[in-house]
């Protein structure tokens, strides 16, 4: 089994952790509208991370970043205007390395959002992911996620939604 570290990211890995992204979130740009991809690629190489109160996580193998996450604290503007604010803190901008995918990073990352969010006392986490990713729903289905399809939202107003789920958990679990 792998090394994975996980650890809150410094100022100067900003750079490398956006780049990081739209490299794994390249592989639909030829399957999406060129509006939505656009829409998309500007929103997670933005710098909406940088918010009061948002974690930007990273995971690391032997040092190399392999996988980032952002976690935003309950009440914030985390999708700019495209969802209200909701009383419990959102996964974002979820991205593993294409070369260290199906090693437990992502998993890893979505563990230290659950115990930081549960470390604040909420007993639910949410996050919204494109209804074609299909990996990403598979995912945080397995781990227990919910949908909730009144925060669902259309980026680009293409007719592909961007699903919102739930997990909810007890403070003891």
């Amino acid at each position: 089994m792998v090394n994975i570290e996980i650890q809150n990211a410094k100022k100067e890995m900003y750079p490398s952790i956006r780049q990081q992204r739209i490299d794994a979130y390249n592989e639909y740009a030829n399957v999406l509208p060129v509006d939505h991809w656009n829409a998309l690629k500007n929103s997670i190489s933005s710098k909406v991370d940088e918010q009061e109160g948002v974690d930007l996580i990273v995971a690391t193998i032997l040092g190399k970043i392999v996988g980032s996450v952002a976690l935003f604290p309950a009440k914030t503007n985390a999708y700019e205007g495209y969802v209200e604010e909701l009383d419990y803190p959102e996964i974002r901008m979820l991205a593993v390395d294409s070369t260290c995918r199906g090693q437990g990073v992502a998993n890893a990352l979505i563990s230290e959002c659950i115990n930081r969010t549960k470390e604040k006392g909420f007993e639910a986490i949410g996050l919204h992911t494109g209804e074609f990713m299909k990996n990403a729903i598979s995912l945080y289905e397995g781990i227990g996620f919910k949908r909730l399809p009144k925060f669902d939202f259309q980026p680009a107003d293409d007719g592909i939604n961007v699903r919102a789920y739930q997990l909810k958990f007890r403070l003891e679990d």
